[in-house]
């Protein structure tokens, strides 16, 4: 009897440490954002040369390793790194924002009596990450509508006040109105993302979210790359439909896109299911690539975190 009470009491307390494995809303926020920056560093040089290789109209550059050697030569090495601190800054804030919210929205999903999440709540929880993201986006596209530098003659005064305003004026669902391909964008984004990486982890590496396992930054990269992949798949109509929408003239009054599923109907009856993921190879070079880096700094985080956490529980 007493080794059935002990048994039992042992597994009642690994199922405790199991539910208190959860890694903190803020330490996944701060991984993000060190990811984030991370990853603004290695890419900026591949943004620059974009950037430059898009602006030239003089035939200039003969090619990308060119026109990164030419800056280089000319204006000094630092050059492609020119509009880091904006780069860097966007990408902080998002990660915090999505790795933060993810993880606050996972411990909501949770079984209350064993501390698991499902597949599903794993999936809820990267979507409703993903939404949030879309609606700050909403909200900045209406700060940046505000003409005039005068405070007391702008309608919104600031990202919190707009989102008040809108949702006193227009109701909560204003804060989506016109931005559903966005939304879906984000929220199937981050859904497959966040549910890829857990998988490929498991897959790949045995690793479970809070075993205090932590992965080599190369283990996280290839992991993080591959589930960067999985968005930009599983999100290119959304992409595609949201570029249309947003391009779409409506100074003749009428619009040949009346709304995201009309859109999506409209394409795929006039250029064909494919039309549905054009510029799907651009954004597979660019995302899949930041995934990989900011995995391998985040992942670090989290994983010393878990780590540690495991240390002290058993002490």
């Amino acid at each position: 009897m007493a080794t059935t009470v002990s048994e039992a009491g042992g597994a009642g307390d690994e199922r405790g440490r199991r539910k208190g494995r959860t890694t903190p809303p803020h330490v996944r926020a701060l991984a993000g954002s060190l990811g984030g920056v991370v990853e603004a560093c290695c890419l900026q040089p591949i943004d620059v040369i974009k950037t430059r290789l898009q602006l030239d109209r003089t035939g200039a550059y003969r090619g990308i390793v060119h026109c990164g050697a030419t800056a280089a030569r000319t204006e000094g090495v630092r050059a492609l790194w020119k509009g880091l601190t904006p780069f860097a800054t966007h990408l902080t804030l998002k990660y915090a924002l999505r790795m933060g919210s993810n993880a606050l929205l996972q411990s909501a999903f949770k079984d209350p009596a064993t501390g698991d999440l499902s597949n599903r709540g794993r999936v809820a929880a990267g979507f409703g990450a993903g939404v949030l993201e879309a609606l700050l986006i909403v909200v900045k596209i209406r700060l940046q509508q505000q003409k005039g530098l005068r405070p007391e003659l702008l309608k919104y005064k600031g990202p919190i006040h707009c989102a008040r305003m809108i949702i006193r004026e227009e109701g909560v669902l204003g804060l989506w109105a016109g931005a559903a391909p966005t939304v879906m964008r984000n929220g199937t984004n981050q859904a497959a993302m966040f549910t890829a990486k857990n998988a490929f982890d498991v897959v790949l590496w045995k690793k479970h979210e809070g075993d205090g396992k932590v992965l080599q930054p190369w283990q996280s990269m290839i992991s993080g790359f591959l589930a960067g992949t999985a968005g930009p798949i599983c999100t290119g109509p959304f992409d595609v439909v949201k570029t249309r929408l947003m391009a779409q003239s409506r100074s003749g009054g009428d619009v040949k896109y009346k709304g995201m599923v009309h859109a999506i109907r409209t394409i795929f009856a006039e250029e064909g299911l494919r039309a549905l993921w054009k510029g799907l190879l651009p954004r597979l070079m660019r995302i899949p690539p930041g995934q990989a880096i900011m995995w391998a700094v985040a992942d670090q985080v989290t994983g010393l975190y878990e780590k540690s956490y495991l240390h002290r529980a058993h002490l």
